[in-house]
């Protein structure tokens, strides 16, 4: 069984992940692999933030790694929160603050498109390769469903009258942007 080191320790992106590469691949968490710092996420771009922490674990620890970083671009603000989608309203995590900054910037704006965006960079033997998912869709004005995590709540993918929150998570996985530049990875990653 081949092993590789996600750069996570997000339970909710392992679980995603976990269920896309099924049972062939192991995945390690930087806990397992003994990275406990947190990695700078300081890029412009999100590829370049994906490649820079994925390069910060293949220096750590010298295996087989993957990282991924995803934005939430909205056309009316010209592609924000973007790159900055995770410190959006605050330096921290703060996806509640994020959300009401997002939902308050869009007051009155009636084109609402939008687009998750994820790219998974992976560095196999020193070797780099990225892959991208994108799914697009439309921002809600208020807070729908329970589930999902981030700007689920608030997005809702085109051909759907659901938000990913209210998504059943394998519905969500078959669709989303990470579930899709993930399939991307586990086909190359299996030589599918």
């Amino acid at each position: 069984m081949k092993r590789i080191v996600f750069a996570t320790n997000n339970a909710h992106k392992l679980e995603e992940v976990r269920a896309i590469l099924g049972q062939s691949i192991e995945l390690i968490t930087l806990r397992e692999a003994g990275i406990t710092e947190d990695i700078p996420e300081e890029e412009p771009t999100i590829e370049s933030n994906a490649l820079a922490k994925a390069r910060y674990v293949y220096e750590k620890c010298g295996c087989d790694c993957f990282a991924d970083d995803t934005g939430l671009e909205v056309d009316a603000l010209g592609g924000a929160p973007g790159v900055h989608s995770a410190r959006y309203a605050t330096d921290g995590h703060d996806f509640g603050a994020n959300r009401v900054k997002l939902l308050r910037e869009l007051e009155g704006v009636a084109s609402r498109e939008a687009r998750f965006r994820t790219v998974v960079a992976l560095i196999e033997q020193g070797h780099e390769t990225t892959f991208e998912g994108v799914v697009e869709g439309t921002i809600t004005t208020e807070e729908i469903g329970e589930g999902g995590f981030g700007y689920d709540c608030l997005f809702t993918p085109e051909g759907y009258t659901q938000t990913f929150a209210e998504l059943a998570p394998e519905e969500k996985n078959a669709i989303s942007h990470r579930g899709r530049a993930v399939a991307k990875l586990a086909a190359h990653l299996l030589g599918k």
